[in-house]
């Protein structure tokens, strides 16, 4: 992963798989190589959370997620 590798937000790649941002999120969610920007839930706030996939990321889940259908 490389900080000028292209990375995406999960509205696009919600479009390009055409899936919903919420499944999206759940995908990678939890992957180390996501960047996470924002805060947590707070005492009376919601937490916000800004995600942005980098491509070799995206490839990679891409990968997974086509050999689990085969």
């Amino acid at each position: 992963m490389s900080a000028l590798e292209r990375h995406y937000s999960v509205q696009e790649i919600a479009e390009l798989w055409q899936l919903s941002p919420g499944v999206v999120r759940s995908l990678f969610r939890d992957r180390a190589d996501v960047i996470k920007i924002g805060y947590g839930e707070r005492l009376h706030k919601r937490g916000y959370v800004t995600i942005r996939v980098p491509e070799s990321t995206l490839q990679r889940v891409y990968a997974e997620l086509r050999k689990e259908k085969s």
